[in-house]
């Protein structure tokens, strides 16, 4: 009997280790390409991470530069996620993403939804100009026009937009809004615009609302979250919604083809779109969020009080390389 017990006791213990054992499983990793701020990604990152269990490796860098690198990374993809660009951005690189429908898009805004279920939406960005108040004097800002006042020359903060969606999309932006929904009439402005900059042009999206933020430049056309920040910690600037009209594009997450982590990339993927981190984005980290059942922020400018204006993704689509050529042309040539 004694001997029986013994072995019973024994199977309870190899039982109850294996299922420690089981339960302590690590549950694997993630390798996410991402161009927001790295105060913006710790927090939802940290938080994914004790939900989940799954060790997040972040490499952060330029949109631009991130899509270069799954480019050239396709046959044996470094990561499993891009988190982050402007839809508008990433659409010309849907060949190398996955086909992922997140449960979660059901609350998106209708017109949120991508619809071959490429890319997920993940917020809404309008672009917006930032002014260092303490620098700005008597320099009228209400819009893109203000921004050639010869006063501003080299003190504006712009971002080469082949390497940051911000300021691709705020190139967008002037061709329809200057050229008054023909972005082919834009150009004059553009040029006229390029020729302000006076030779100064940045690597990345980051720079500008950080030299702007940080006194280095008066000016600095960027997204609404990088200059919503400054504002709210109370930093000398203010933020101006272009009168000439503001195109709120949202941007987004995809699932890299050929992820090597591809189970951890969904559920990253519907972790990020969930409601109680999108009600994150929105009250703590100042993003208008793309669910329907999470409200602005307070910090946020109603949408109702701006001018928006729409332009046209498959006109956009078409002509992204052509405009960041044609940009490339005007600037070398000043």
């Amino acid at each position: 009997m004694k001997k029986i017990v013994s072995v019973f006791c024994s199977l309870i213990f190899v039982c109850a280790m294996f299922g420690s054992a089981h339960a302590q499983a690590p549950a694997g990793k993630l390798v996410v390409y991402c161009p927001h701020p790295l105060v913006f990604i710790d927090p939802i990152v940290k938080k994914f991470e004790a939900q989940t269990g799954v060790k997040v490796e972040v490499i952060a860098a330029g949109t631009g530069e991130l899509l270069k690198r799954i480019e050239s990374e396709a046959s044996n993809p470094l990561a499993d996620v891009i988190w982050g660009g402007t839809v508008s951005t990433l659409d010309p690189a849907k060949k190398f993403f996955e086909v992922f429908r997140s449960p979660e898009e059901a609350a998106f805004y209708p017109d949120l939804k991508v619809a071959d279920g490429k890319i997920t939406g993940f917020s809404q960005v309008p672009s917006v100009i930032m002014v260092n108040t303490k620098l700005i004097g008597n320099i009228k800002v209400e819009g893109y026009e203000d921004l050639l006042n010869p006063a501003l020359k080299g003190k504006i903060a712009f971002a080469d937009p082949s390497k940051s969606s911000s300021s691709f999309e705020h190139l967008i932006n002037m061709l329809y809004a200057m050229g008054k929904g023909d972005p082919d009439k834009g150009w004059t402005y553009v040029t006229a615009f390029i020729k302000n900059l006076n030779g100064k042009l940045l690597s990345g999206s980051s720079a500008v609302y950080k030299g702007v933020g940080d006194g280095e430049y008066t000016v600095g056309p960027t997204f609404e979250e990088g200059a919503v920040n400054y504002v709210v910690s109370k930093a000398p600037v203010k933020i101006v919604y272009m009168k000439e009209g503001v195109i709120s594009k949202h941007d987004g997450a995809a699932i890299i083809k050929g992820a090597k982590n591809e189970e951890n990339a969904k559920k990253f993927i519907n972790f990020i779109s969930s409601k109680d981190v999108q009600t994150m984005v929105s009250h703590q980290l100042n993003r208008r969020s793309v669910r329907a059942d999470v409200a602005p922020s307070d910090a946020l400018q109603a949408i109702a009080s701006i001018k928006l204006i729409k332009d046209n993704e498959e006109v956009v689509n078409k002509n992204k390389r052509v405009w960041l050529e044609k940009f490339k042309d005007i600037y070398t040539s000043q």
